[in-house]
């Protein structure tokens, strides 16, 4: 197993899918090392040299900020600042996030403008080279002042404290810490905050997500072309020349992937097909395209965020400076969230359509896709589910969680960014989203079974031969939730793209 070393390159969707799929280990490389180093003896050099307030190295946190704290007690004032902010409730946060969130926190604290002490950065890479989770709650957070909450969660194993993750059983930190012959950290002035300041939680959520969500971009293009082709749709709106006079770079690139898709199906090529199709079928490279276009904006926004410091107050050893600011402020990812979720949204609102129009008894296929209707059902229901999945995807995408704010801490942190919220609904969105899909391919494979002898392309020959393998084909009513877990299920292991 080899190490990713930190501080080496720029983080990006790439380099997180490499990490993931070769299961590095990290290490710091001697550039962080050294800036680590470089900041804390000067922070050190500082304490010693005046004594100035500096706000939550030798003063109290947020409304407290005028307390000042003496230095006899600096150390057990970090201590107290994680006990008093892991007030954490709600559902457990994933442990995929919670890896990502171990893993930007060191990429933050790497930069040198933290004052963390390397053992304690280092101890951070242990736990995530050893998949020693923290148990992290979903609420909390506002967004500002940093992920306070789910970030406190995230560090108090460093002290002993808290619950982890191992080996998929939540045990205490001491029993880990005892099977590792550890210690606790005795955290130094500056760090236990520099620890829960920051935008961990949001950012690992949002990776995460985007990561998903360009998986279920393919995917809704291609179950959409195998809609569409068992609906007896025409190949002409993913023809270049229309999209070549309004160049959306997601609508091309959809309208090509389409095309190519669907040219060398049997069904494309019948004659006599209506003059046109219903806008789910095409426009899918305008709708699907937004969306993409939307989901390449906010990954620039989140590789921004990963790539930065954004705990408080930061330091700058060459410049002789300590500076009380705002980086932790969440409003750049809540935005982004918010417009996630409109375009993740949008994906199961015309997959949802597209259902509608394969079960409605049009263009030679039967009522509800299945044989003897009437006596059966068929996958009436299914669309059911999908109308109401994707009514609550709109219910959550028209409130947006980056336009409310809650005063806190007296007053003190009087505008926050909700960006947590934003990110956990985003979460439940793109979950949504996929389920809305699953049940697409289902009722598109079903269509497809009414059009043999013809065949679809080859490819998306190869995935339904690969999906009939998990689901068998609908001849007469029988217990449709689980062929609807079996397709989600699909969704997420098939190698598409």
């Amino acid at each position: 197993m080899s190490d990713f070393l930190i501080g080496s390159e720029t983080l990006s969707l790439s380099v997180l899918r490499k990490i993931d799929k070769e299961q590095l280990t990290l290490a710091l490389s001697d550039r962080s090392k050294a800036a680590i180093l470089t900041c804390r003896t000067y922070l050190e050099r500082k304490l010693t040299k005046s004594s100035n307030p500096i706000y939550g190295i030798n003063t109290g946190f947020g409304y407290l900020q005028n307390v000042t704290i003496p230095d006899d007690k600096l150390s057990q004032l970090q201590h107290n600042v994680l006990l008093s902010h892991a007030c954490g409730t709600g559902d457990l946060v994933p442990k995929e996030i919670i890896k990502l969130m171990l893993l930007f926190k060191i990429q933050s604290l790497s930069y040198g403008h933290s004052g963390v002490c390397l053992q304690t950065v280092e101890r951070l890479i242990l736990m995530y080279n050893e998949h020693v989770l923290p148990v992290i709650y979903t609420q909390g957070s506002l967004g500002a002042s940093g992920d306070l909450v789910p970030l406190a969660h995230l560090a108090l194993p460093l002290i002993g404290q808290g619950e982890v993750w191992l080996n998929d059983t939540k045990v205490d930190t001491f029993v880990w810490l005892a099977q590792q012959d550890l210690q606790p950290l005795q955290l130094q002035a500056k760090e236990g905050l520099a620890l829960i300041n920051g935008t961990q939680f949001m950012t690992a959520y949002g990776l995460y997500i985007l990561l998903q969500a360009e998986r279920l971009a393919t995917w809704a293009d291609t179950i959409g072309a195998l809609s569409g082709d068992a609906f007896d749709c025409r190949i002409d709106p993913f023809k270049p020349l229309s999209h070549a006079i309004r160049p959306h770079k997601g609508q091309q690139e959809t309208a090509d992937y389409l095309f190519n898709l669907l040219s060398s199906s049997e069904l494309i090529k019948r004659e006599n097909k209506q003059v046109q199709d219903p806008y789910s079928f095409r426009c899918m490279p305008q709708v699907h395209g937004a969306s993409k276009d939307t989901l390449n904006y906010v990954r620039t926004i989140f590789e921004i965020e990963i790539n930065s410091v954004t705990d408080n107050p930061n330091i700058f050893p060459e410049e002789d400076e300590i500076i009380s600011a705002g980086n932790f402020h969440g409003q750049p990812l809540a935005l982004a969230f918010d417009f996630l979720c409109i375009a993740l949204t949008e994906w199961g609102s015309i997959s949802e359509r597209r259902i509608f129009q394969l079960i409605s008894g049009q263009r030679g296929l039967p009522n509800f896709l299945v044989k003897n209707a009437g006596l059966n059902s068929g996958l009436m229901i299914p669309q059911y589910t999908a109308a109401s999945i994707a009514s609550e995807n709109k219910q959550l995408s028209t409130t947006p969680a980056s336009v409310d704010s809650i005063v806190s801490s007296n007053g003190q942190e009087d505008h926050v960014s909700m960006g947590a919220n934003a990110a956990t609904k985003c979460l439940r969105v793109l979950n949504n989203t996929e389920r809305i899909l699953a049940i697409e391919l289902l009722t598109a494979a079903q269509a497809l079974t009414f059009r043999r002898p013809l065949k679809t392309s080859d490819e998306l020959e190869k995935i339904v031969s690969a999906y009939r393998e998990k689901v068998s084909s609908h001849d007469e009513d029988r217990l449709l939730a689980n062929d609807m877990a079996k397709s989600i299920h699909f969704l997420k292991t098939y190698p598409i793209g």
